[in-house]
């Protein structure tokens, strides 16, 4: 069996294996690929970058100026170092026209992912609120 560098994006019709509580859950995903007569699977993973992590610094220490010490800023200290590590793994194989996926994401990387969610959230309340500002001129 081959490995295929690849991501299998959100508008792919999917199966998602679920086994979240047995961590070695993928090793039965390949060998299930195997038993499916699957010839490659899918391989994609996320490393949380270093640059990523600067730039969510910045912007969380923007929208929370001038407090250094806010939550935000004090979550995004705190994951710096998982800086340089694999947060998110998928595997996928093709059976009979039907995508199958395994996902298998870090705590760490699910609090960042929430994080960045959070953050964005916040600065489109902050642009809606101050595009209504120029209107009133």
């Amino acid at each position: 069996m081959k490995r295929l560098p690849g991501y299998v994006t959100e508008d792919v019709p999917a199966v998602l294996w679920e086994d979240a509580e047995n961590p070695d859950s993928w090793k039965d995903f390949v060998e299930m690929a195997k038993h499916a007569g699957a010839l490659f699977v899918t391989m994609s993973e996320v490393k949380l970058e270093r640059d990523e992590m600067e730039e969510l610094m910045e912007r969380a220490s923007e929208i929370n100026f001038p407090d250094d010490e806010a939550n935000e800023m004090m979550e995004a200290q705190m994951l710096m170092k998982h800086a340089g590590k694999v947060g998110y793994v998928q595997l996928g194989f093709v059976h009979q026209g039907v995508m199958f996926l395994h996902e298998t994401t870090t705590e760490w990387y699910e609090h960042y992912q929430e994080l960045v969610e959070n953050i964005e959230a916040f600065q489109q309340i902050v642009i809606e609120d101050g595009a209504g500002d120029d209107e009133e001129l």
